[in-house]
């Protein structure tokens, strides 16, 4: 494997962000050529954080379990609200960072007609805006990105202001004019936003969750249902917010063994994602 990062504000028009890339390297081998030509399919990761941190449990533990089974993995840091950022920086570092993975898809051994990104919570909501909203990035960053995702993986995600945590919007939206933020919320309630060229989704979350409500996944997968959008929904009975991979090495105390049903999720979503994939794994 090789591992780097990538800044991106030394490629792109962000003010920051970075990219840590986590690369399969096939060896030669004279008894399958084939090998030197196959590419394997990416998963960009998106922590969550309410635009405030990026949290580290959502980060590494998440593109492990996806490196394991044949994607080439990223991790995006992005900026917070606490660097004195707000829409639509976030969007842009990760537009950029997808933009990046295909733009680079030879040297990184990627398929880039199959670029994932997965998000958590906050990173759900940062995740799913650039479904909804890929044809216009360019515009905002005033550069062109081949952005869409071909999928994502919605993992307890803020989806709207209505029903989420009300930290996640209050910090993405810091310093605008409360006219300002009404006009913006048509967008970033991003169940209000879906359209037919949204990516394909695979959602889970937990009807315990008390932070971000289960309502969040229902809605978006309401209006994808309604357009016929490829998805896959998962509402698991008990957890708590924030359980990433759903393990206990993932976890910290208190760890309740039913929990672990929630772990079923990352094996669902990488079969998702494989229904959109053309090579064998």
């Amino acid at each position: 494997m090789k591992v780097f990062d990538v800044a991106l504000k030394e490629l792109y028009p962000t003010k920051g962000g970075s990219l840590r890339c986590m690369v399969a390297q096939q060896l030669y081998d004279p008894w399958q050529p084939e090998a030197e030509t196959w590419r394997r399919p990416a998963v960009i990761v998106v922590p969550g954080g309410a635009y405030s941190i990026v949290s580290k449990r959502e980060g590494l533990p998440v593109a492990a379990e996806f490196f394991a089974k044949g994607y080439q993995t990223f991790v995006l840091t992005y900026l917070c609200q606490p660097q004195g950022v707000a829409y639509p920086e976030q969007l842009i570092e990760l537009a950029s960072a997808v933009d990046y993975v295909k733009k680079h898809a030879d040297e990184l051994r990627v398929n880039p007609e199959e670029v994932f990104v997965v998000g958590f919570s906050a990173g759900g909501h940062l995740t799913c805006n650039l479904a909804v909203e890929h044809e216009s990035v360019s515009q905002k960053a005033g550069v062109e990105l081949d952005c869409k995702p071909t999928a994502v993986g919605l993992c307890y995600p803020v989806i709207t202001e209505k029903a989420g945590y009300v930290g996640t919007h209050k910090n993405l939206l810091d310093g605008y004019t409360a006219t300002a933020k009404k006009e913006l919320l048509k967008t970033l309630n991003l169940n209000e936003a879906v359209t037919d060229s949204t990516s394909p989704a695979f959602i889970w979350t937990t009807a315990g969750d008390n932070v971000v409500p289960s309502e969040n996944s229902l809605l978006f997968a309401y209006e994808l249902a309604k357009r016929k959008i490829p998805y896959e929904l998962h509402v698991y009975p008990q957890g708590y917010h924030g359980l990433s991979t759903g393990t206990r090495e993932a976890n910290v105390p208190p760890y309740a063994g039913e929990y672990e049903r929630v772990t079923q999720w990352t094996e669902n979503c990488i079969k998702f994602f494989r229904s959109f994939c053309k090579e064998p794994f």
